[in-house]
């Protein structure tokens, strides 16, 4: 291992190269001096230029760091990421046409790279098929994408998605301390991520491995199971002694798992429409349930389980890693506290994907008469799926949740009832969705069972028709509900009220 300034390591990227960065969302063990100085050298330098850059999770605070700072002409001609709607400068060069850029699930991109790592020639799943990835439709590709990197395969009788895998020449990592001898430790951090499995791919690919760390260690000092990546995987490292937790937590021992948080009580979430949705789907939850929290408003679901004091009687779970405890919401969503485990995020897919959720919720943007859902299209902004097709894909029981309309939808709480004030603009219940992201016609041979869950009503999917089944008290089905809708959905014969006490001032005083 080479100790060098960043710069130094900046400059070991060539022209051409297909650099992969690891890190997730809101600067979880993101590299971010790395991506500062590189932007500072293209701009300066004009090189290293035309490179393919690779990110599991969407890595930017939805404004101007993280990989937004990397939209500078020239710079890529390829991104593959599964949500570029964190990095608006990104997706504003793609949309303009100057790079090729493709969205694949977070799940695929995240055992995608231990395919590379093993050198395998990609990676085959069922997620994905007859959504947007499914090369039938877009296949994941923005901007001037033309290449198909996805297939459909037949298996033992089966179609499957096949992603092929590619060649990684630099893998940029992250963790808390590095001795000298290279060994890689991530004991600050409020996730793994992919870390190993990046250093590996590069590693095995012929490439270079470059760490950012926060301290230096002597050599042979560290406890060597607290090594994530050995020194023999890394061969360029600098460091970074102002290096923070996320971009807006210089460091919690909460979220690196180190001290647990008490449960002191502390300010419940106000009562408004998020936290009446987020309580909704939580009454689908059953003691022990093991759990999926999406971004959005399903966050808010931990926040709730730890006010009613029964979030130990759950198994909540981000896909980053958090295995039990609390997720946290808002912009660092992904880490965690008081949470059993944090595992690499690859082994959390391989949890999801083969079926050992009980229960996920999951935002919406769109729904349509087919119980097909649309997360990561619904504006003019360039989106992305995240994790939300892996999750989806084999969950047993799932929460879709959001509000019934969007574009200047206004409501109030008052008395333990809801009160529309004003009507969104904008329908979110749809004759067909802009683009795919959960298939219903899945959904249907899979067994699941699915519910849509809003403010106002709630909706199932059953034997394949989305059919309402409650209402808020007080809301008119016709008026406040079906008028407001873009197709016609069943009604149950007994449409009942939704429970009272998610519309309460106080506690819902859950008991499991």
């Amino acid at each position: 291992m080479r100790l060098m300034s960043v710069e130094e390591a900046v400059r070991q990227v060539a022209d051409g190269a297909t650099v992969i960065i690891g890190g997730s969302g809101a600067g979880h063990a993101v590299p971010q001096l790395f991506i500062d100085t590189l932007a500072e050298v293209y701009q300066r330098d004009g090189h290293p230029r035309d490179l393919t850059t690779v990110r599991v999770v969407g890595v930017g605070d939805f404004a101007d760091r993280g990989f937004s700072q990397l939209a500078l002409p020239g710079l890529m001609k390829r991104t593959i990421g599964s949500n570029i709607g964190n990095e608006p400068r990104l997706g504003e060069l793609v949309k303009a046409g100057q790079i090729e850029a493709y969205s694949f699930p977070q799940g695929v991109l995240s055992l995608l790279v231990r395919e590379i790592a093993a050198g395998r020639p990609g990676l085959v799943t069922s997620v994905g098929l007859h959504t947007y990835v499914d090369p039938r439709q877009t296949g994941g590709k923005q901007g001037a994408a033309t290449e198909d990197l996805v297939q459909v395969v037949e298996l033992d009788g089966r179609e499957w998605l096949f992603f092929k895998a590619f060649p990684i020449d630099v893998a940029v990592i992250r963790g808390s301390t590095i001795d000298e001898d290279g060994n890689l430790t991530m004991e600050d951090e409020a996730i793994r991520g992919e870390m190993l499995a990046m250093a590996m791919a590069a590693h095995n690919s012929g490439g270079i491995v470059i760490a950012q760390a926060k301290r230096l260690a002597q050599a042979k000092s560290l406890r060597p199971r607290d090594v994530v990546v050995p020194g023999a995987l890394i061969d360029i490292a600098y460091l970074d002694p102002d290096q923070t937790q996320t971009y807006y937590t210089d460091y919690s021992p909460y979220y690196a798992g180190v001290m647990r948080r008490p449960a002191t009580g502390g300010a419940a979430l106000p009562l408004d429409v998020r936290k009446v949705i987020a309580r909704r789907a939580l009454l689908e939850f059953r003691p022990g349930d093991i759990c999926n929290l999406g971004f959005g408003i399903s966050q808010s679901i931990g926040a709730i389980a730890w006010e009613e004091g029964i979030d130990d009687r759950l198994v909540l779970t981000v896909e980053q890693g958090i295995f039990g405890g609390v997720p946290v919401g808002g912009m660092e969503g992904g880490a965690g506290f008081n949470y059993q485990a944090v595992i690499d995020q690859p082994y959390m897919f391989d949890f999801y994907e083969g079926g050992g959720l009980d229960i996920a919720s999951l935002s919406f943007a769109q729904v349509d008469r087919e119980g097909n859902v649309n997360v990561h299209r619904f504006d003019d902004r360039l989106r992305g799926p995240g994790g939300f097709p892996n999750i989806s894909a084999h969950t047993p029981r799932i929460c879709y949740v959001g509000t019934f309309t969007t574009g200047g939808l206004e409501v109030t709480i008052e008395d333990g009832r809801l009160h529309i004030v004003k009507e969104g603009s904008v329908a979110k219940f749809v004759e067909e969705v802009a683009e795919i992201s959960f298939s219903g016609r899945m959904a249907r041979e899979r067994g699941q069972q699915v519910k849509y869950i809003t403010e106002r009503a709630v909706f199932e999917l059953i034997d394949g028709v989305v059919t309402l089944t409650e209402v808020a008290e007080g809301i008119d089905p016709e008026k406040d509900v079906l008028s407001h809708m873009g197709f016609e959905p069943a009604v149950a014969s007994e449409l009942r009220t939704m429970d009272p006490r998610i519309f309460s001032a106080g506690p819902m005083r859950l008991t499991f």
